[in-house]
């Protein structure tokens, strides 16, 4: 059998990694990355040169590679290599412009939305502030169209009531009074009716303290005295109470002869009546000072205050009768310059 020839084997190149494409982080890597048209064209005829050279080869069995054959397909071989290079430069920068161009479109539509949002807000506030002007134009010329109202006299208090004219020398309240005289005044009238209404609350008065204490309860034992102080201006009367039939006995005196006015007398019995003693007790009296009248009272005041020596739980009555009650009233002093107290000398001008 002849030899049969030696096929040339395909010098094997050198796969050489592609330089790794740092791809952003966050990003898709580059393997995923869509190639153009023309990248992938230029791939694919790279791809097939070397097969086509193969079968080429093939085809020709008699024919031995020379040298300058396999330096031509070294070539080949090494054109491929770049062209692959390219091509995988190629796409990464594709990948790369495509990352950029998406963030600064992301970017962009950001700016733009913001854009928006602020718009929309300085919108509102501008027609919120065109709304509050037009309804204050509104009011103030509403407030301008309303005609003035015209001026109302104001309402004179108890217009509506009545006249009612009452004829002279009758009661304006109907309470049919006879006036002694037909034509005297309503106020003359009115005053009769006071004075008459203040004298009847008085008798009512005296007649409620002159009602006698049933409360009093006076040891009346034979050695039993109460002696106490009166006094009255600048008189002075030291008073003893003591059991007997009711009688005065005043620097030696009977009452009557040393007080010769009823009204004097009528007052000094009055402590002793409104206890219901005035038949069971004697009163013997030393008075200096003061005249008739000033000495008149100090004795009441010094029976007043025996009394209640003799029994302390007359104290309330006796007060709200004015029996303890010191009159202090007395004539005022004489002034340098006048007359009297108040009393001045008559004015001559020449």
């Amino acid at each position: 059998m002849a030899d049969e020839p030696e096929t040339p084997e395909t010098p094997e190149t050198p796969a050489e990694e592609a330089p790794a494409q740092d791809t952003p982080a966050g990003e898709a890597p580059a393997e995923h990355a869509v190639p153009t048209e023309e990248a992938s064209e230029i791939a694919g005829s790279a791809e097939d040169a070397p097969l086509e050279a193969f079968e080429e080869a093939q085809e020709r069995p008699d024919a031995e590679p020379s040298g300058a054959e396999t330096a031509e397909l070294v070539e080949e071989a090494v054109a491929e290599e770049v062209v692959e290079e390219a091509v995988e430069e190629v796409v990464a920068e594709e990948v790369v412009e495509e990352v950029v161009a998406e963030e600064v479109a992301e970017g962009v539509v950001e700016e733009v939305v913001a854009e928006e949002v602020v718009a929309e807000v300085v919108a509102e506030e501008i027609a919120e502030e065109v709304v509050a002007e037009a309804a204050e134009t509104e009011e103030y010329e509403e407030e301008i169209d309303e005609e003035p109202r015209p001026r109302e006299r104001p309402a004179v208090p108890g217009a509506h009531l009545e006249v009612d004219i009452v004829p002279e020398g009758v009661d304006p309240l109907g309470r049919d009074i006879d006036l002694a005289d037909p034509y005297a005044s309503v106020a003359q009238a009115y005053e009769e009716i006071e004075a008459a209404e203040a004298e009847d609350e008085l008798k009512e008065d005296e007649e409620a303290l002159a009602e006698p204490i049933s409360t009093a309860a006076i040891d009346l034992a034979s050695g039993a005295r109460y002696r106490a102080t009166g006094k009255r201006k600048t008189a002075i009367a030291r008073v003893t109470l003591r059991p007997g039939t009711g009688t005065y006995l005043v620097n030696g005196r009977v009452l009557e002869e040393h007080f010769p006015r009823i009204t004097l007398q009528r007052n000094i019995r009055q402590p002793l009546e409104t206890v219901g003693y005035q038949e069971r007790m004697d009163v013997v009296a030393r008075l200096h000072g003061g005249g008739i009248s000033a000495q008149a009272g100090a004795l009441r005041h010094g029976v007043s205050r025996a009394l209640l020596e003799a029994d302390p739980n007359l104290r309330g009555e006796l007060k709200r009768r004015g029996f303890l009650t010191r009159d202090s009233r007395a004539k005022e002093r004489k002034k340098a310059g006048l007359k009297k107290a108040r009393k001045r000398p008559q004015f001559s001008k020449r």
